[in-house]
């Protein structure tokens, strides 16, 4: 092989191209010389642009940076694609194979990733968030293509042609890595555009690239970083497109609570503390940095550590005040027999209201092995009601819920639509509703409607009473 060739390889996540500083090509659109190798240095998912620019010139190169495979893949006999799933498949195969398939839960997105790795026939990674989602994955693609999956996460570091990791093991393990795959599947993709988590895309070869998410859009802007790493939104249905056919049917209600006249007096009292510090401070919490100086103040500033304690104090009774605990369970009673989430801002919140109704409470603290036992016995209806904080707002399959109970949250439209996806996915005969518990007078009137900004809200009977 003449010196001259040009040569791919793949180091600790970058794509080395051997080639001459004064090259004709133009590698400098995607690469920069590295004079220490005295060859070019990208990204290591530069490599498909890379090579696409390689075979238009026509110029012969050495590929020692591929290391994943073609497969035999076949999909065992299971239940035909919807339409909708076809279109996504077709709509991500024109798109060149790399693209964000954006569906709402419960509406067959891991699905699509299966059609997706048939259809490319590559060794595949596909990158989940948490174990339980891991574990959920790898049990489906072993069931779909009738072979071991890998596990990367949870201790497991057994790699194969499939192979499910969660992004913590995959961030950290890409750099050795990245090159044993031709195609990437990131499903809750819109975790990826965390700053460590971007790594883990761009330290991989993967020409092929597949996205899947509810909720591709991040408070922060930070969603447009996906065009880059996986590719552009080839394909969206929003859960108003899949009402009825595809989803249950739903309604949503907000639910006005007044706070009890010592509890509204305390909150007043609390809330002009925190703001007046605020206001002293000049601190605009609206602002990017705004949390930052609030908390760096506190600490630092006279007058801090009280108006810490009374923005916390304010706060939790505007979001478990004693109101909302009676109207949780009017709607218990209301909706006897069938199966509630009840979701709360914190872990605190949760806890409070286990005990008080004597309910099982799953947060992060849960071990994983109680955490199925309990979703195991909700889907049973030996347990009726889970009371959560944060950790079932995405990845787990609870057909059976029907009815979900926001007691508290954050202004996230992304959370917001998801706590209204877990109570969608259907059931024959089942009505879906999601009420938001809203405490009258506080600041959880202008969280709510921050949070409400969706199309999945935009309904005739998206009540408030």
């Amino acid at each position: 092989m003449a010196d001259s060739l040009i040569k791919l390889s793949f180091q600790d996540g970058t794509l080395i191209v051997a080639a001459p500083a004064d090259t004709d090509l133009p590698l400098s659109d995607h690469c920069q010389y590295d004079e220490r190798i005295h060859a070019w240095r990208a990204e290591a998912m530069a490599y498909a642009t890379v090579v696409r620019l390689l075979h238009t010139r026509q110029v012969a190169y050495d590929d020692q940076a591929r290391g994943y495979d073609k497969l035999a893949l076949q999909l065992n006999a299971g239940p035909e694609p919807r339409d909708y799933q076809r279109d996504a498949l077709h709509a991500w195969v024109q798109a060149d194979c790399r693209g964000v398939v954006v569906l709402p839960t419960g509406t067959g997105k891991s699905f699509v990733a299966q059609l997706a790795i048939a259809r490319a026939s590559r060794t595949t990674l596909v990158v989940v968030p948490t174990l339980d989602l891991m574990e959920q994955w790898a049990s489906q693609l072993a069931a779909a293509f009738g072979q071991d999956i890998g596990l990367l996460g949870g201790g497991s570091k057994d790699i194969r042609d499939l192979t499910v990791s969660t992004y913590d093991s995959a961030a950290i393990m890409m750099e050795f890595i990245g090159k044993r795959f031709g195609l990437l599947v990131v499903d809750e993709c819109h975790h990826l555009p965390g700053p460590a988590y971007q790594l883990l895309a761009r330290f991989t070869i993967a020409p092929f690239r597949l996205g899947l998410t509810a909720t591709p859009e991040r408070n922060d802007g930070a969603d447009e970083v996906l065009d880059e790493l996986l590719g552009t939104i080839c394909f969206r249905r929003d859960i108003d497109e899949m009402e009825g056919a595809v989803l249950s049917p739903y309604r949503t209600e907000r639910v006005g609570v007044t706070l009890d006249p010592d509890e509204a007096e305390e909150y007043a009292a609390t809330r002009a503390v925190y703001v007046n510090f605020l206001r002293a401070q000049r601190i605009n919490l609206a602002s990017a940095q705004g949390w930052s100086q609030f908390l760096i103040a506190c600490a630092r500033q006279r007058g801090g550590r009280e108006a810490l304690r009374a923005f916390l104090r304010q706060r939790h009774i505007a979001q478990a005040g004693r109101a909302k605990l009676r109207q949780i369970w009017e709607l218990l009673q209301e909706h006897h027999g069938e199966r509630v989430l009840i979701f709360t801002a914190d872990n605190q919140t949760a806890y409070e209201i286990g005990q008080r109704f004597v309910l099982p409470v799953i947060t992060h603290h849960t071990k994983i092995a109680e955490r199925r036992e309990l979703l195991g016995a909700f889907r049973a209806g030996e347990l009726p009601v889970l009371v959560t904080s944060k950790v079932l707002n995405e990845g787990v399959d609870v057909p059976e819920a029907s009815v979900g109970i926001v007691v508290s949250g954050s202004g996230s439209i992304r959370e917001h639509v998801q706590r209204l996806g877990r109570i969608l996915r259907p059931v024959a005969g089942k009505q879906a509703v999601l009420y938001e518990l809203i405490s009258a007078d506080t600041a959880e009137c202008y969280v709510s409607n921050r949070r409400r900004q969706h199309r999945a809200y935009e309904r005739p009977d998206s009540l408030s009473h």
